[in-house]
């Protein structure tokens, strides 16, 4: 089954994109459900009820640490009062994605994301939420239930119940279904902008987050793209300003689709056919991060990371412990280091030609002998 994510700064016409490209793929004879928005005529959609799916989730957390809630005193919510908090709408979006999986009904799921940035920690979200639970709660302090009630007199405050441990081992196994599609290799994102200015900075931009989060992009849907040789002066110059982005993003190797200006917004199924949009296309497995093997030449390991568009001053690197945290711009993320370079020590790191390159040595008290020979 796969998965296309379509995303793209506001205003660019996302929405009405992924609306296309799932009535074209659904007229390819593809079993196709466009995600995220109301019914389109032809193609099957699901919208997401982010209130609705906070007050489920609140009120079974609820129901699960009834025990703890009343040995503190805490009043119960009802479900009447209860409203969704930030981030509610995108764990919603990524619970009905994996739920679409899980039902295996159909061939393809078009996912209408947010703008770019919002796409991208929405994406990015499950990783994270796995990170935060494991360190608040690792599993392996599940061994100690037997201590707890001897814990709970030498603290003198009761100990957290088992139940905390298998709701954070149910959102765990959540998330991980989310993850799992999110990183597959049926999965990929189409960027949807307006060849300009502003469109060209925010495909750069896309560029460097989705190969930071390792996602691939299948296409660049330059929208609302106008005419040649127009009579009217300004509608030529506009045109001449498009035709240069689009010859720039194909000269960066970005596979681009020219949808047409209408002239008008399009509304109903027949404007989302006159708009040509393409099914996704089929896109190859991305090798992932590679590991250059130097010992023999110079002793150094060096771990190589794609991030095109990337800006050597907006770029940022920490190690924590056998974690690496790597910042660029306004993107981050937190990756786990292979188990070679744990053994390592970080002694550089540079960019070139749009590939970030983290110099590793190895460490003399962990590394074997004869591999460093």
């Amino acid at each position: 089954m796969r998965t296309l994510f379509v995303t793209g700064p506001g205003g660019a016409g996302r929405t009405t994109v992924a609306a296309a490209t799932a009535q074209a793929a659904t007229a390819q004879g593809l079993r196709t459900l466009l995600l995220g928005q109301t019914a389109v005529d032809g193609v099957t959609a699901a919208s997401v009820d982010p209130a609705g799916h906070f007050r489920t989730e609140l009120l079974a957390l609820q129901d699960r640490a009834a025990t703890a809630l009343e040995m503190f005193g805490a009043q119960r919510l009802d479900d009447d009062e209860l409203t969704p908090l930030p981030g509610a709408p995108e764990l919603a979006l990524l619970t009905a994605l994996r739920d679409a999986h899980r039902n295996a009904a159909h061939d393809l799921v078009v996912v209408d994301l947010p703008p770019t940035e919002q796409a991208l920690a929405t994406l990015a979200l499950p990783a994270q939420l796995r990170r935060y639970v494991r360190r608040v709660l690792p599993p392996q302090r599940q061994a100690a239930r037997a201590l707890r009630p001897m814990l709970a007199q030498l603290a003198g405050v009761p100990m957290p119940s088992q139940w905390l441990y298998e709701a954070a081992a149910q959102w765990d196994a959540h998330l991980a279904g989310v993850q799992a599609v999110i990183e597959s290799e049926d999965t990929v994102v189409r960027v949807v902008a307006e060849p300009g200015p502003a469109g060209s900075e925010a495909v750069l931009k896309a560029e460097t987050g989705l190969a930071l989060y390792g996602l691939r992009i299948e296409s660049v849907v330059a929208n609302r793209v106008l005419p040649q040789g127009s009579a009217d002066p300004w509608l030529a110059s506009l045109a001449a300003q498009q035709d240069k982005v689009l010859a720039q993003w194909r000269g960066d190797g970005l596979p681009v689709t020219e949808i047409a200006h209408l002239g008008r917004d399009p509304r109903g199924a027949e404007d989302l056919a006159a708009l040509a949009v393409p099914a996704p296309r089929d896109v190859p497995p991305q090798e992932e991060w590679p590991i250059e093997d130097r010992l023999a030449e110079d002793g150094v390991l060096e771990w190589r990371i794609p991030l095109p568009g990337a800006v050597r001053e907006e770029l940022d690197l920490v190690r924590r412990g056998d974690e690496l945290v790597v910042t660029a711009g306004e993107f981050r993320r937190i990756v786990p280091l292979p188990s070679a370079l744990r053994r390592c020590s970080v002694a550089g790191a540079g960019l070139k030609d749009g590939e970030l390159g983290i110099r590793f040595t190895p460490d003399p008290g962990l590394w074997p002998q004869d591999r460093r020979s």
